[in-house]
């Protein structure tokens, strides 16, 4: 048996467990700002989409289309912004972000501007509830 799949210490911190898919893991951010998730492949050693093999970018596209769905529904944004960008956090990730007109960052990215406003325990609770919700079961 392999090495066990460990989460970067980072991204542990900054984000809340939603759910699990056959690839990804899948976090909430914990800034109330933007709903922004986050997906992580459960392989070992992975910084670049290139590091996966075919089969589990072809599962990675997917599930980053059932993740979108699943925001857009339950947020009902203008806009979402997918990114992977890993200079903070090497290991690789895929940011989905529910963008809206008004939102504070608008129409810029949401990286570094001001700073991050953390969810309180209920609204945090509330978000991930509505996003497992709305993930195929």
């Amino acid at each position: 048996m392999g090495a066990a799949f460990i989460l970067d210490l980072r991204l542990a911190v900054d984000s809340a467990p939603i759910s699990t898919l056959p690839l990804c893991d899948v976090r909430l951010m914990n800034d109330a700002r933007f709903p922004w998730l986050i997906m992580v492949p459960q392989r070992l050693g992975m910084a670049d989409l290139i590091d996966l093999d075919p089969a589990d970018r072809a599962v990675l596209i997917e599930e980053i289309a059932v993740v979108s769905r699943a925001l857009k529904a339950v947020t009902e944004c203008h806009k979402l912004n997918v990114a992977t960008l890993g200079n903070a956090v090497r290991q690789l990730h895929v940011h989905v972000i529910a963008r809206f007109a008004d939102d504070v960052a608008w129409p810029q990215p949401v990286w570094s501007v001001g700073h991050t406003v953390s969810y309180r325990p209920e609204q945090r609770n509330r978000m991930v509830e509505a996003i497992r919700a709305a993930l195929p079961s």
